[in-house]
């Protein structure tokens, strides 16, 4: 049932990436949608092994996306600082720059909520709670 719950959630995440995406698509086009290049493919990397993780019942595997989701959180404030900064340089973007910050947010949740599914996934096959622990190397809990 949890997992069906983040599932959900990241459904949400991916409509309203999709809805920011259409209006970005109906303005003049700005070069910082490449800024998010990188965060698509460190969510999209987190949601497809902690799908993997939990089909698999690969404890090593789940243990391994906190710090992957830590590192997600780091580029999502990185480009939301880079976009604030240029959309106060370019006023007349600002709709875009607020698209692009909202689209980071998003692939922000759903790092989150994939890193769920694993912390869910790692409870289920070794009944160890690992939402609130500190990182730790894979080999002390396995």
């Amino acid at each position: 049932m949890k997992v069906s719950t983040n599932l959900e959630r990241i459904a949400d995440q991916s409509v309203t990436i999709a809805r920011r995406a259409k209006r970005l698509s109906s303005r003049q086009s700005v070069s910082e949608v490449a800024l998010l290049e990188p965060a698509y493919r460190v969510a999209l990397s987190i949601f497809r092994d902690s799908i993997r993780g939990f089909a698999e019942s690969d404890c090593a595997l789940a243990w391994t996306l906190k710090p992957r989701d830590k590192e997600l959180d780091a580029l999502t404030t990185d480009i939301g600082e880079k976009l604030m900064a240029v959309a106060s340089a370019d006023p007349e973007n600002l709709p875009s720059y607020l698209d692009l910050i909202f689209v980071g947010r998003a692939l922000e949740r759903v790092g989150d909520h994939s890193t769920n599914i694993a912390e869910d996934s790692f409870w289920r096959d070794q009944a160890t709670d690992i939402r609130h622990t500190q990182l730790r190397s894979e080999t002390a809990v396995l």
